[in-house]
């Protein structure tokens, strides 16, 4: 058997036993891999220099060896923290809920650690130490979840020196933005009543000021317009169950409301309540559509005809967008996410007169 000298090198292949109280370096990966240090450096900081089969051998090294890269290591080779920076507001709710996860799935399937920041106020000064704060931790780059028009304006301001990438909030310039199609998904929403014969359609609404209420809204009454049909005034939620229930008692009260869009399930899963309260059935005397396509709502009774939002993609999406802005390259993914109308049982053609 080949023993090594003290001091000498260690032969090619000896695995992670012959560590047996040591932990691996990057040196020893490169004297198993056959390259030098540099090589190894280059591979793990996804240099494109690297041929495919040296990149193998390191990589196979490492796994041979049981190494694990020191994060500060890396930083210093490549100048880079490794840390994403993640902004959030309203993050209980589903859908920001959603989208973090994704984000930090797929952070940590890119090697990167995730910091976020939960915030439960727009206002710029609190906005700002956010920004600050991940600043000084040294994010590579920040994503924000900013569903809040003012949040964008005081995102803007804040001066981030790093790259950044904004959900639902278009800040203009070189800022890039990832987003659903809420237009594309009112409108589905819309024509799908419209469709089964109702002569109108009402609409609940999320709180004024929301990128994606505000769209929905706009998308609403610009389809009811194309069709020639009665706008009826819009009725402003705040996103809660409670708020869809409150709303749903006035719109319950009036015999004429055959078809209600909801901008959220939440708000929908009120109004069924009020619905139901009131004695109109559903479908059968009023048809509910909602939005986002929460867990739940394939569980309601009836089952809830609603538009889906694919989080998990934005959340990707995004956390794909900030690394080719990181790396400088050009952007590889579509800002827009499509949206899907799912029909359920909560939707029927309109009563007879």
């Amino acid at each position: 058997m080949t023993r090594s000298t003290p001091g000498g090198p260690a032969p090619k292949g000896r695995s992670r036993r012959s560590f047996a109280g040591t932990r691996p370096v990057m040196d020893d990966v490169a004297r198993l891999a056959g390259v030098s240090k540099q090589t190894v450096s280059r591979v793990l900081n996804d240099h494109p220099a690297v041929r495919t089969e040296t990149r193998e051998a390191v990589l196979e090294a490492m796994r041979a060896l049981g190494y694990r890269p020191s994060r500060s290591a890396r930083s210093l080779a490549s100048g880079r923290t490794r840390m994403l920076g993640v902004i959030s507001f309203d993050a209980a709710r589903y859908g920001p809920a959603s989208i973090l996860t994704a984000i930090n799935t797929a952070a940590q399937g890119a090697g990167y650690l995730v910091s976020s920041i939960a915030l439960d106020t727009a206002e710029r000064d609190t906005v700002v130490r956010a920004v600050d704060r991940l600043s000084a931790e040294g994010a590579d780059g920040v994503i924000a979840i900013a569903p809040q028009r003012r949040v964008g304006t005081a995102l803007a301001e804040a001066g981030l020196d790093a790259p950044m990438v904004v959900l639902e909030n278009d800040l203009g310039g070189r800022t890039p933005l990832i987003s659903a199609d809420s237009w594309s998904g009112a409108r589905k929403a819309t024509e799908h009543l419209l469709g089964l014969g109702h002569t109108t359609v009402h609409h609940i609404a999320g709180p004024t000021g929301w990128t994606s209420a505000d769209v929905r809204m706009d998308s609403w009454r610009e389809t009811l317009n194309a069709a020639g049909v009665r706008v009826p005034e819009p009725l402003i939620g705040d996103w809660s169950a409670d708020s869809g229930y409150e709303l749903g008692r006035r719109l319950a009260r009036d015999p004429a409301v055959t078809a209600v869009f909801a901008s959220n399930d939440q708000m929908a899963l009120g109004l069924l309540r009020a619905l139901h309260e009131a004695g109109r059935r559903v479908p059968d005397d009023v048809s509910v559509v909602g939005y986002d396509d929460i867990p739940e709502a394939a569980h309601l009774l009836p089952p809830l005809t609603t538009v889906r939002t694919d989080f998990a993609e934005i959340g990707g999406r995004a956390l794909r967008l900030l690394l080719d802005r990181i790396d400088g390259v050009e952007p590889r993914v579509e800002p827009v996410v499509p949206v899907e109308l799912i029909i359920r049982h909560s939707t029927a053609p309109a009563p007879g007169p």
